[in-house]
Order: C-alpha cells, then structure tokens, then sequence
C-alpha cells in the first residue's frame, strides 16, 4: 500500500494496534482511490482473519445473520468489511450490536463521507474513525512505477505527468486511464489520455495548496465585490475540474455569510444553482456558477447575521444557559397569542435581555427589514413583508 504514512508509518498508534492484534471496530473515510477497500484486506492478510466484502446498500439482515451463525464457534473470527457504511439502516445496525459487543466479528467500514454522524450513537462508541488522505504525488508516482515495471507498459514523460496530475490523488482513477490508454496504444501518449480525461478529475489541482487557494482567491474576490477577479477564479477552479457542486456550496456559504440580509435573494439563487448543478453537471454547469458569481459580487454585503450567531453560540458556550420563561413553554396558559393582539403583543421571551443582532443593521434590504420590526413593535396595520 502506498501513502497514508500517516496511520502506516511504524510509529503511527494505528499500525501499532495492528501489530499487537488489537485493532478496535474501525470507521475508515477519505476520497475515492485513496485505498480504504485495499487496507481492509491487508488487515484481514495481516491478522489472519477471513475477509467478507458488503456494500451498505445492497446488505440484507439475512446476509449478516447467516455470517455470524457460521462463525459462532469458529475460533477466528471474520472480519467483515461494508462499503458506504453510512448507509447502514438503523435494522442492519441493531443486528450488528450484540455481535460488536461480543468481539465476534472485526467490523471494518468505509465511506467517502464522515460517517461517524450517519450511525447509531451505539456503534460510534464500538468504533474507531480514522481518515485517510488524497494520495500526493509521490505516492502515486511510486505505485504507477510499480505497475508500468509489471505490466511492461510504456508510456512518454509528459503523459506520465498528466496521468498522475489529473487523478487528483486517486489511484483507482490513474490505474482506470492508463489501463484504457494502454489498451489504445504503446507508449502511452499525452493526446490520447486527453481525449479519455479532457479534465482533472475531482480537486482543481493534485497540489492541496494550490486547490485551496484557488477557492480562497474566488471567496475573497467576490466579497470584495469584484466581479471579474470572481469569474476568473471560478474559471481557473472549472478549467482544473473542481466539481461544480463544490464550488456552488461555498458560494451558498458566502450568500449567507458575506451577503445575509442585505440581499436574501442571494441565498435563493445560491440554492437554485446547487440544484441546477447537480442535475447537469458540466460544461453547461459552468454559466448558472458564473450567473451567481456576478449575482453575488454585485449584491451589498452584511454578515450581521453571521456575527449574531456567533455571539449567541458564544453566549452558550460561556455558560449562560436562561431558562424558558413560563408563558412560553409547551401548553403554556399565560402565552399571549401576537395574532390576537393585531400582530405583536408585549411579552418576555428571554429572561435576559440581549443584543445579539444589531438594531442598527441597515445595510441593503436590512433597512427594509428594520422599518417592518419597528412598525410590528408600533402596532402599525397590514404591515406584512411582501413576497415579491
């Protein structure tokens, strides 16, 4: 296996606890191709147990009951490995249990995603998470040396550094084109990959760094309201195959954010193109991105709500935890209905007074929202925000 030195190395507490046999329940999460399936069976080689392979989606009850019932009195236990693991059904996790409790299965799961969230507080207790990285490109490097040496397959420089470049650190994606690519032709040349993988997959770029940046120059220029900075970000990002679902979350991010109240229309069409994205994908995905790039840069800019949120979350986190007042809570007689006193009625809801958002905030469309707060205050009628 190459890469993850980070759990593999020899003085890594994750690779200690394989040598000593004493390896715990194990979530593994990380991009794809980083090699989750391939250290699940080395563990089972490493251990000596016998391996089973699921995947989450297509598990039956059944399946599991029938394992474990053939390995009951075995002395060596199996350990069973299940893909997607975050898609466990709350059955097939309660089957699970009594057997993780009772050590009659090593159970090794992994996703793309954190799956930690997705399961039963019971078995996040019976397991370890542990994450794996993007391959960097050394290792990647290595592992293709390896297999053009047994494969006996040839390949030109420049091809060479465009298959590792544009896999983004996943070997399962760069073993998938060389192996097309070689079926093509020998050496393996730089048109013909590009013809199979116009585009890096996944990352805009194999260099972490540079992916970061890149995001970051795109976020900060459109906070900054430049409109043309913010679209040439975007088209580097899109040029460096960064999936448009990505790069549609953190423009919703900063809608809210960066943006908020000033215009929520913003959030809107930030929603609407995360939707648009996912369903079409690129090239055309490319225009509704562009579209909220200029939307965004161009709208006025609060993060009075972004603030306000911080400081009551701080508030908590400090300790101060007020207690509902009475004629607020569930079935409450003294609650005084606001409709029945025309829209607002005078009536404690925190026994503090605070101040998290500003009665000031009047940037953009928060001026609107400031008059309709003060008027519901003053019992002025048939104020009601418009839906236009």
């Amino acid at each position: 296996m190459v890469g993850q030195e980070h759990l593999l190395a020899p003085t890594a507490p994750f690779r200690k606890l394989i040598e000593a046999d004493a390896l715990p329940h194990s979530l593994l999460f990380g991009p794809p191709g980083c090699g989750k399936t391939t250290l699940a069976r080395i563990l089972a080689r490493t251990l000596g147990r016998p391996f089973h392979e699921f995947n989450a989606t297509t598990l039956k009850v059944d399946e599991l009951r029938k394992l474990f019932r053939e390995y009951a009195n075995a002395l060596q236990k199996p350990l069973v490995f299940i893909d997607e693991v975050h898609r466990l059904s709350k059955t097939q996790q309660e089957v699970l249990l009594p057997y993780l409790e009772e050590r009659q299965l090593l159970l090794i799961g992994a996703s793309t995603q954190n799956p930690y969230y997705a399961l039963t507080a019971a078995i996040r207790s019976r397991a370890n998470l542990f994450e794996l990285q993007p391959l960097d490109e050394a290792a990647m490097e290595r592992m293709l040396q390896r297999v053009l040496e047994g494969e006996n397959i040839a390949i030109e420089p420049e091809a060479r550094e465009y298959l590792i470049r544009s896999s983004s650190g996943d070997l399962r994606a760069m073993l998938g084109l060389l192996e097309s690519a070689a079926a093509v032709e020998q050496p393996v040349t730089l048109p013909t990959l590009r013809s199979l993988r116009p585009q890096a997959i996944r990352a805009g770029s194999a260099e972490a760094d540079s992916h970061y940046d890149l995001t970051s120059a795109m976020i900060k220029s459109v906070r900054g309201s430049d409109v043309d900075a913010g679209l040439y970000w975007l088209a580097r990002l899109i040029e460096g195959g960064e999936p448009p679902e990505f790069l549609a979350r953190r423009l919703a991010i900063l809608a809210a954010e960066d943006i908020g109240n000033a215009n929520p229309h913003a959030l809107n069409l930030a929603a609407s193109t995360l939707t648009i994205v996912e369903h079409i994908g690129y090239p055309e995905a490319r225009i509704p991105l562009a579209q909220l790039v200029i939307y965004l840069a161009s709208s006025p800019k609060s993060n009075h709500a972004y603030q306000a949120i911080n400081a009551a979350q701080k508030a908590i986190r400090e300790g101060e935890l007020l207690p509902v007042p009475p004629q607020i809570k569930t079935h409450s007689d003294t609650y005084r209905y606001p409709h029945d006193y025309g829209g607002w009625v005078a009536q404690e809801y925190l026994k503090k007074p605070r101040a998290f958002y500003p009665e000031d905030a009047a940037i953009g469309y928060e001026k609107k929202l400031q008059e309709w707060r003060g008027k519901i205050r003053r019992g002025v009628p048939d104020e009601r925000p418009d839906t236009a």
